[in-house]
């Protein structure tokens, strides 16, 4: 057989085998029109498939059920192109979701695949649309999710009926109360995941700006200090610096010496005073007031030298 097949080639191999007309395509729009030329299955069909996959794991089987409803994933996925997300991406996490549905399907229940799928493609591409449409997970829970959804088709109805009129972007209050009580939630639940939806994404550091200035972003504020590693060492060293450092000090030196550090810089009355006057301990010594201050000189010193091995 020639190793490249023409458009006769391609239709005489569909009519042999209706199952390998999906080649391996770049363009979506190739892709959707194979797909949509795939066959669908008669009930009788999807069960033998259906429970030779569950009986037998025969993946043959499975992938029948699995091309026959590619053009399911399609048109399911066409209805969320508005959330201005590439349509094969929208295409590519429902057909995740159909092959989910075929694994789980049973034959026995009584339905067709088609029911039991919708379910599963239509989950795989809300959770991809929540990943991806922002930064920022707007919902996280069940409820959230199925009122982002919600929200978001019901706002749109709202501003088909308000194009003749008004353009609002935002909603009124009577709509916030036409949505709470159809949607079963509270009025506050809607107003917050409007707003959530209307916020935009927003750079932590938007780096410098384009005439070289530094921008200013939520890092600037929304960092914290006080946890931040250099100055956590720097406190400690601080700490140990005023309590073990000038302890170890102190005891370089000699009682007079001592008393006098003590008494011009460590020492704090009841009243916020401070210790002793140059005067007063040189009165108390027999010296003069410029030889105390010799001695607290050279005490400074010394201490200085001691303390540099808690700096």
């Amino acid at each position: 057989m020639s190793s490249s097949i023409g458009a006769s080639g391609t239709t005489a191999l569909a009519v042999a085998n209706p199952w390998a007309v999906v080649p391996s395509l770049g363009n979506l729009d190739a892709y959707i029109s194979a797909v949509n030329r795939l066959p669908m299955l008669t009930p009788e069909e999807e069960q033998e498939f259906a429970k030779k996959f569950r009986d037998e794991n025969d993946l043959e089987a499975a992938g029948k059920l699995v091309l026959s409803h590619l053009r399911l994933v399609v048109s399911v996925s066409r209805k969320y192109l508005g959330y201005g997300l590439p349509h094969g991406d929208l295409i590519q996490e429902g057909n995740i979701g159909l092959m989910k549905a075929v694994k789980r399907f049973d034959p026995d229940q009584g339905v067709r695949l088609v029911s039991y799928a919708l379910h599963w493609i239509r989950a795989e591409i809300h959770e991809y649309i929540l990943k991806n449409w922002r930064m920022v997970k707007v919902a996280t829970t069940k409820a959230q999710r199925k009122l982002f959804f919600n929200l978001r088709s019901m706002k749109q109805g709202f501003k088909d009926e308000d194009d003749a009129q008004t353009h609002r972007d935002t909603l009124t209050e009577a709509q916030i109360d036409v949505m709470a009580k159809q949607l079963n939630v509270k009025r506050e639940e809607v107003i917050e995941m409007e707003t959530r939806m209307s916020g935009g994404d927003v750079m932590l550091d938007p780096g410098p700006a384009d005439d070289g200035e530094e921008s200013f972003g939520p890092i600037a504020y929304l960092a914290d200090a006080t946890h931040e590693p250099t100055a956590e060492l720097e406190s400690r060293q601080r700490d140990a610096m005023a309590t073990d450092g000038i302890a170890s000090a102190l005891e370089q030196l000699d009682p007079r010496s001592r008393r006098i550090v003590e008494e011009r810089w460590l020492k704090v009355n009841d009243d916020g005073s401070g210790g002793m006057t140059l005067h007063e301990l040189a009165a108390e010594y027999g010296v003069s007031a410029e030889r105390i201050r010799q001695i607290e000189v050279a005490a400074m010193k010394k201490m200085r030298k001691s303390l540099a091995a808690y700096a």
